[in-house]
């Protein structure tokens, strides 16, 4: 791993000598911008508009625009000295427990081990927290971006998880079309009470693939090989108009028992009416059938070659 960061952990008059690494990769398929009738490779270049010449690294400097095309301009150690990024170091202001902090306020995580020989506090700071069930709350600054952050442990390894202020959070009362109250059908909430419980499971993030991706780079395999590739376009989706069709649908097709333990029985009398059986209006209902019907099992080659 590349270190990104190196500095200290800072608790109390403790100092843990860190390097930070990231956690996370990205694996999104790069794509470049070509030039179609020669095949080229399309550059961006910085160039002044005013002096019309290209620009390099060491004539930028950052502005911060306080009226139409007026800039104060900052150099970058004014900017490092100002965010604190110079003194490198994470301090932890409180500790928390984890359950508190809602997830919309995660960023990005990384990774922190021990640096120079900061092993003996690094293992003290981790199962102090381990012990207390606690997480730190702390400040810190990476390329000149002041940040809170949560120090926890992952598995055997301290990690730093970067978290917005609470005035980048947007209010939920922003967002528009929220209903003014909630009101919901008592059969319908019981059948969709029914499906989460057949549909909840542990979370094992193993079993969770990109299809996109492998999609795309299959497809730039058969490109690759000069194959004509055409992609059929997926049908256009309806709306569910038959709400009571498409949860009953949705139950067949993961094959809920009538009186399954921890469910709801359907056919209990006065509880469920059985769900139409004709299609919804503008074939809504047979649309919803379609999407959530399991699908049969492909064949093994040895099956298709007996059959």
């Amino acid at each position: 791993m590349h270190t990104v960061w190196k500095g200290a952990i800072s608790f109390g008059l403790v100092h843990v000598p860190v390097k930070m690494f990231s956690a996370t990769e990205d694996k999104d398929i790069a794509m470049k911008l070509i030039h179609r009738p020669c095949g080229s490779n399309v550059s961006y270049i910085r160039k002044c508009p005013t002096c019309e010449v290209e620009v390099d690294w060491d004539n930028i400097v950052k502005g911060y625009e306080y009226e139409k095309g007026r800039y104060v301009l900052f150099e970058k150690d004014e900017l490092e000295q100002l965010s604190g990024e110079a003194t490198k170091t994470i301090t932890i202001l409180d500790f928390v427990a984890l359950e508190d902090i809602d997830p919309i306020y995660f960023q990005k995580t990384y990774y922190l081990s021990p640096d120079q020989a900061g092993g003996n506090a690094y293992n003290l700071l981790m199962e102090a927290m381990r012990q207390s069930g606690r997480i730190g709350i702390a400040k810190v600054s990476i390329r000149s971006k002041s940040s809170l952050a949560a120090i926890r442990i992952i598995d055997d390894c301290l990690a730093m998880e970067t978290i917005f202020y609470p005035d980048e959070i947007r209010p939920v009362s922003q967002v528009p079309g929220l209903p003014d109250s909630v009101n919901v059908n008592e059969k319908e909430l019981m059948m969709a009470r029914m499906l989460i419980e057949q549909l909840s499971t542990p979370f094992e993030p193993a079993k969770y693939t990109d299809d996109y991706r492998a999609r795309l780079m299959d497809l730039i395999q058969h490109k690759i090989a000069g194959e004509e590739v055409s992609v059929a376009p997926e049908a256009q989706k309806t709306n569910v108009l038959d709400l009571m069709a498409a949860l009953q649908a949705s139950l067949e097709a993961v094959k809920l028992p009538p009186n399954a333990p921890g469910g709801l029985d359907t056919n209990a009398a006065g509880t469920m009416p059985p769900a139409p059986a004709q299609p919804a209006a503008d074939g809504a209902g047979s649309e919803v059938v379609a999407k959530v019907k399991t699908p049969r099992a492909r064949k093994t080659k040895k099956e298709e070659t007996v059959s």
